[in-house]
């Protein structure tokens, strides 16, 4: 019940949660929410993934990283890597948060993240540093890859809802910052199973 006495819709949700989502989209800080609300450990994939010099990390390291973060009975992770998560982390997850924002804002994301991190020289996973001006130009850039991708991975995360396979699973899907907001608010931890 609510402090009024009505009765209380809050969402509850379990203690191992995917926050997944469009490059920009706030993950990060949405799973590093979660875990504060949650009291559980927050996991941040790309912290895992990328090595000095942008260097990505080898699939047995990668994995053998992600096994032992997320090794616990509870845990808030940020981020895609399907091609690991799909093994990993989804068959043991009990709620799926989908970041599910227009593309337009996105890239205007990409672009304020960028610009700051490669403005204040923002040392990201202890070990790199934002490269603003290829964002622009590059074909490796963050502005290329979240328009390329957003179509297929919006059909990938609705298609995914659909499968049986992750039946188990609690889909949320936030379409928008204050839909996250509010959503974010109003999350209580689902008591654990005996």
């Amino acid at each position: 019940m609510a402090d009024d006495g009505t009765p209380s819709t809050a969402p509850s949700i379990g203690r191992r949660v995917v926050v997944v989502g469009a490059t920009c989209s706030g993950k990060s800080t949405l799973a590093a929410s979660l875990a504060e609300r949650l009291d559980v450990p927050f996991v941040e994939l790309d912290a895992l993934f990328w090595r000095p010099g942008w260097e990505e990390s080898d699939d047995a390291t990668f994995s053998a990283k992600v096994v032992e973060a997320t090794a616990g009975d509870g845990w808030a992770v940020a981020g895609g890597y399907r091609r690991f998560s799909e093994r990993l982390l989804w068959p043991r997850a009990e709620t799926m948060v989908w970041l599910d924002f227009r593309l337009p804002l996105v890239l205007r994301r990409v672009l304020a993240r960028s610009w700051r991190r490669w403005r204040d020289n923002e040392l990201l996973w202890g070990t790199n540093h934002e490269r603003f001006w290829a964002q622009l130009y590059h074909r490796d850039s963050l502005l290329y890859f979240a328009t390329k991708t957003h179509r297929a991975s919006s059909r990938r995360w609705l298609g995914m809802m659909d499968d049986p396979r992750w039946a188990h699973l609690d889909f949320v899907q936030l379409r928008g910052p204050r839909e996250t907001e509010r959503w974010l608010a109003s999350v209580t931890a689902r008591p654990e199973r005996a």
